[in-house]
């Protein structure tokens, strides 16, 4: 995983100080670009633990369409629960109850779980309810249909209805490429949190790509990564520069389930992560 230190080193050395909307502070750098050849092995981060179980859970989640985290807490990701939580402890319904009891009852409790781990329309809504448009439909029968077009595109971006999610959607836009029989795949992110969210990213836009293009009879190509805002926060330089510090390994194998011929029909026990030796795990603190 060499360009994801290469970004790491880049931004530390060159970034500029910028306080951000969550009052933590950030270098930043803007516009970086990172390539990933899928021909190379799966581009998972060996330089810490990366947790794939919550990886593929919400990327399924995803394609699905789901918005609401009962989905991902009832298989024990917890990668969203920050932000609903956040909006819980603002209602009328909260009486001082910890993350730990919010999470029991998202998981318990049908009708608490509709109202209070509903996060608006992200991700999921837009991927397949654009204003009437299932962009994942129509991407899959452009790529059968007219492999060459450049509309390949699908956007999480909404302008008319950013103002009712829990959070913006940072990585924003996807655009598909075919050729010579190999599908490729760009994501725009607007917003990179390059310590805690760009290994999930890499991993989870990577792994689309080789779902896609399993369902499309396709071979896969490259997984490119293009960044808008890209920073550290600085509560996550210690964490970084032990990245730095450590020697990169082999990268692993991804094996998925070669019956699945539909996108919609993958699950979890679909994927198999071979000969992944990471670093330990690092821990650090998402800033909401």
């Amino acid at each position: 995983m060499k360009p994801y230190l290469d970004l790491c080193r880049h931004v530390m050395e060159n970034g500029n100080f910028k306080m951000d909307r969550t009052g933590t502070g950030t270098k930043s750098v803007f516009g970086y670009q990172m390539r990933f050849d899928l021909s190379d092995g799966f581009p998972f981060l060996t330089t810490k633990k990366v947790h794939l179980k919550s990886i593929i859970h919400e990327l399924l989640w995803f394609i699905q369409g789901d918005t609401n985290i009962k989905y991902l807490v009832d298989h024990d990701v917890r990668i969203w629960n920050d932000w609903p939580y956040a909006t819980f402890k603002t209602s009328s319904s909260f009486h001082g109850e910890t993350m730990d009891d919010y999470v029991y009852m998202i998981k318990n409790d049908e009708e608490f779980a509709k109202i209070h781990g509903d996060l608006g329309p992200v991700y999921g809504a837009q991927w397949r309810n654009f204003n009437g448009v299932d962009q994942i439909q129509y991407i899959l029968d452009e790529i059968k249909n007219n492999p060459d077009s450049r509309r390949m595109i699908l956007s999480a971006w909404n302008p008319a209805e950013i103002k009712n999610m829990a959070l913006p959607p940072c990585h924003t836009l996807i655009q598909f490429y075919v050729r010579d029989s190999k599908l490729s795949l760009q994501l725009y992110q607007r917003s990179a949190d390059i310590f805690l969210g760009v290994p999930f990213n890499i991993a989870s836009y990577a792994l689309l790509l080789m779902m896609v293009a399993q369902v499309s009879n396709l071979k896969v190509g490259e997984f490119v990564h293009t960044l808008g805002d890209a920073h550290i926060y600085q509560n996550h330089f210690d964490q970084i520069n032990l990245q730095l510090s450590r020697d990169v390994r082999q990268r692993p194998t991804m094996k998925i389930n070669p019956n699945v011929t539909s996108l919609f029909d993958f699950k979890f026990e679909d994927f198999e992560l071979e000969n992944y030796h990471p670093h330990a795990g690092i821990k650090g603190k998402v800033a909401v």
